[in-house]
């Protein structure tokens, strides 16, 4: 049965945890501007949200054991990553890519897309440490009731992405300059490094 205080509770830490901007934000941000496969990217995010969400309230203890044995793995793999993505996002602002380019035929396409989306979310060590291990520590707190506060988490989780891709659109006018995409785009390269700089830098 629902327990609403509990449920509550996880709507609140989901949110706290998921507003901060970081790059799989940035990177549904991106699309929804752009207005090319945002709610496929936005029901990924909030599914693979989901099911690291139930990994950390079902198997917190067991995560958390196994949890050095794949940090130094996801670590310096993630962060690779980001700056691959980062070094991306600022070739094409130099570029002074036209505001919503998703109309150039070199735009990326849907399966090349959602890859970017997963490794975004998969290859982040943080999305492990939000949803995994501190909802996982938090939701022990709730015995018998842990599935109320899984539930409000992801609903969060959810309410988030849907509201950033698809409110994104209302900043589509503004994108029509050059040079405001532009700095978009390094916006989106500056949040990707700094987030690898996070991983590489602090344990």
């Amino acid at each position: 049965m629902l327990s609403l205080p509990v449920y509550l509770t996880g709507l609140a830490m989901g949110f706290s945890l998921i507003v901060a901007i970081g790059a799989q934000n940035a990177f549904v941000l991106r699309q929804g501007l752009l207005g090319r496969f945002v709610w496929p990217v936005t029901l990924i995010c909030a599914a693979s949200d989901a099911i690291l969400i139930l990994i950390g309230v079902l198997a917190f203890r067991q995560v958390a054991a196994a949890l050095p044995a794949f940090e130094p793995v996801m670590r310096y793999g993630g962060a690779a990553f980001l700056i691959w993505y980062g070094l991306r996002s600022l070739v094409a602002a130099l570029r002074h890519p036209g505001a919503l380019a998703a109309a150039d035929g070199k735009a990326a396409s849907l399966p090349r897309t959602l890859l970017m989306c997963l490794g975004l979310t998969w290859l982040n060590p943080h999305v492990y440490l939000d949803t995994v291990v501190l909802l996982g520590s938090v939701s022990a707190q709730f015995p018998g009731a842990r599935a109320s506060f899984a539930l409000g988490a992801m609903t969060a989780s959810l309410a988030f992405f849907v509201t950033l891709g698809q409110g994104a659109a209302w900043l589509r006018p503004l994108l029509a300059r050059p040079r405001v995409w532009a700095l978009v785009e390094t916006a989106i390269a500056l949040t990707m490094w700094a987030t690898a700089a996070r991983l590489l830098l602090f344990r």
